[in-house]
């Protein structure tokens, strides 16, 4: 993945005849000069967040056809799409926060960016929920849901409760109090050993579905649509914030030697050809379900979201880049928190299976949608504003209202 220059240089923008100028999130400096505005990373944010939608979908709290959920082609096919959307925003979240972090910036003007970013959206999504689909959760369940500790908690019913999704908002928390400690540490290291640190996270990764079948016992409790594997088994490996930090470092790591012009870059057709026939190996008779979740799409989604910050800081095409992808990828937060709550409304509000697997696909279609449109209007109506207004600094921002 990583390859050795001789002279490392930080990426730089685009010349002002830069194709990627003239693209809705055109390129522009950040902090001394260094940076570029990764656009592809924003479009890329929705059909990750899709894949988690479609996963939900397929699983029987959801299932809206006559049968078994568990037994259904859709189900097979959809297996592991939850677990790849999940590892790739986890990767990304790294990669972008280190991409755009600027020196000397304090800790808690990074932590207010980030917390005002996503605790408004999780809280407003946390109280639908209990409103609409999560009325019996037991009380200490809601409130460790409602302070965002249900992702720590070694319970399978904990971990999912009152908004399914919402786990990994109570993993990437830690990602962001870490984030100050391992950016400082990844800078140290030197451009030419950070191929080697890559690789030992990568194995890291990879060993941790073996970690946790050979150290956790199994319990009493599996998963409602894998029955073979122990609830226990998949909180450690899948939910435990410590476990999934790898994700988050192999991202800083990542953005690192791309910055440092030390990357190997395969280009997004092939990065994403790669995705594509990883997620198959994944789907494979033999393929351990822990093993698929965390580990065998790893490398392509860190593929993928280098070649598309390449793509951006060249000026080359990409199709992420285009305005409704970067639209779909700015509302996709917001998306991720809904659409549990609206496919649980609608299996409520349905109530019989139906028997056409044309009508499901027709609900699936107007679910999305409802989502999609639900999510717009969380964006504009409170992350938007709140972090206009709350995550820049107070002078800053008294200095920008003074001359708009």
């Amino acid at each position: 993945m990583a390859t050795r220059q001789t002279q490392p240089t930080e990426l730089i923008p685009p010349s002002p005849a830069s194709p990627s100028r003239a693209e809705p999130g055109r390129a522009a400096t950040q902090a001394g000069g260094s940076r570029v505005r990764l656009p592809s990373l924003t479009g890329m944010r929705f059909p990750a967040a899709l894949l988690v939608f479609l996963f939900h979908l397929s699983l029987p709290a959801h299932w809206l056809v006559a049968g078994d959920a568990n037994d259904t082609f859709f189900a097979r096919l959809v297996e592991e799409a939850g677990g790849v959307g999940v590892t790739f925003f986890f990767v990304l979240s790294g990669f972008v926060l280190t991409w755009s972090a600027r020196e000397g910036d304090p800790n808690r003007s990074f932590w207010r960016r980030r917390y005002i970013k996503i605790v408004p959206n999780y809280l407003v999504a946390w109280v639908l929920a209990m409103l609409l689909i999560a009325v019996g959760t037991a009380p200490w369940r809601s409130v460790a849901t409602f302070l965002m500790l249900q992702s720590w908690v070694p319970d399978y019913a904990t971990n999912f409760s009152v908004n399914a999704p919402g786990w990994s908002l109570s993993t990437e928390v830690f990602f962001y109090l870490c984030f100050p400690v391992l950016i400082a540490a990844v800078r140290r290291i030197s451009p030419q050993h950070l191929k080697y640190w890559v690789a030992a996270v990568v194995a890291g990764v990879c060993a941790t579905p073996w970690l946790a079948t050979a150290l956790i016992p199994a319990g009493d409790v599996y998963m409602s649509n894998e029955p073979g594997v122990s609830g226990l088994h998949l909180w450690f490996a899948y939910v435990f914030p410590p476990a999934r930090l790898l994700d988050f470092l192999l991202g800083i790591l990542v953005a690192r030697v791309v910055m440092l012009g030390r990357w190997r870059d395969i280009g997004l057709a092939w990065a994403s050809l790669l995705l594509a026939a990883s997620y198959v190996v994944s789907e494979l008779p033999g393929v351990p379900y822990l093993f698929a979740q965390r580990a065998v799409c790893l490398v392509p989604c860190v593929l993928l979201i280098a070649a598309g910050a390449l793509a951006d800081a060249s000026g080359r095409p990409s199709i992420f880049r285009h305005r409704a992808m970067t639209w779909l990828g700015e509302v996709s937060f917001a998306f991720y928190l809904v659409h549990f709550i609206v496919l649980s409304e609608v299996y409520n509000l349905i109530g019989a299976p139906l028997e056409s697997g044309w009508a499901m696909a027709a609900v699936a279609v107007a679910e999305c949608a409802v989502s999609v449109l639900a999510a717009w209007a969380m964006y504009a109506w409170v992350e938007k504003p709140l972090v206009r207004r709350w995550s820049r600094p107070r002078d800053q921002a008294r200095a920008e209202a003074a001359t708009a």
